[in-house]
Formats: C-alpha cells, sequence, structure tokens
C-alpha cells in the first residue's frame, strides 16, 4: 500500500514538475489552462517567475518528502496548496472572481493526501 502512496505522490511531483518548466520554457502555451492572459513587460516576468516558483516547490518538496522519507518536506506543499484555496475562495467573496470549485477541490484533496503522507509514508520527522 505505501507503494501505491508513494508513485501516486511521484507522479503529482513530476506533474507538478513540468507545468512549472513549461512557465519557465513555454508561458503561451500553458496559460490557457490557467485562464489568465498572459502579461506583457513586468506583468510577463511576474507571471513566469511566481507561477514557475509555485509549481517547481510543489514539485522539489514532494520528490524531497519522498527521498528523504522526512515528513517536514510535505508541509510546504500543504502550505502552498492550502492558501491557494483560500485565496480563490476569497477572491471569489471579496473580489467578483469566478467560483473554481475544480480546481479549489483539486488543491484540498492534494493537500489532504499529502498530509496523510506525512503520517503514513514518512519515515521519520
Amino acid at each position: 500500500m505505501k507503494r501505491i502512496g508513494k508513485v501516486i505522490l511521484l507522479f503529482a511531483a513530476v506533474l507538478f514538475l513540468v507545468v512549472g518548466l513549461r512557465w519557465l520554457v513555454n508561458p503561451d502555451g500553458i496559460v490557457p489552462g490557467f485562464g489568465v492572459v498572459l502579461g506583457d513587460g513586468l506583468g510577463r516576468s511576474t507571471q513566469v517567475g511566481i507561477f514557475s516558483a509555485f509549481f517547481l516547490t510543489l514539485g522539489f518538496c514532494v520528490l524531497m518528502a519522498l527521498v528523504s522519507g522526512r515528513r517536514v518536506w510535505y508541509y510546504p506543499p500543504v502550505m502552498l496548496l492550502l492558501l491557494t484555496a483560500t485565496g480563490r475562495l476569497l477572491s471569489w467573496v471579496a473580489h467578483d472572481a469566478a467560483f473554481a470549485l475544480g480546481l479549489i477541490g483539486i488543491e484540498v484533496v492534494v493537500a489532504a493526501l499529502l498530509l496523510a503522507a506525512s503520517r503514513w509514508l514518512a519515515e521519520r520527522d
């Protein structure tokens, strides 16, 4: 069972890394999936920098958790995902943004999987 959990998390880590690298290599090709318009100048620099850092951090932290067996590496991606979901909810409530239930659901489910993994898959604190 642990092996299946590790494979699922490895898949998630690779997916996060691929998305982060796509932001660095071909931001024009990835923006449609995020519902944003790629900015120009400083806006583009900000989008590429923040989005790539976000997804690369998610991927590297999950990989570090899997490789090291240390529980602490699960917590940064959990925080990033739950804060993102919270930000989406607040933007819907306070800033007239679309309610992104599907994306929020994915973020919460993946965060829950990572929290569970921190308890069941981690070999040390």
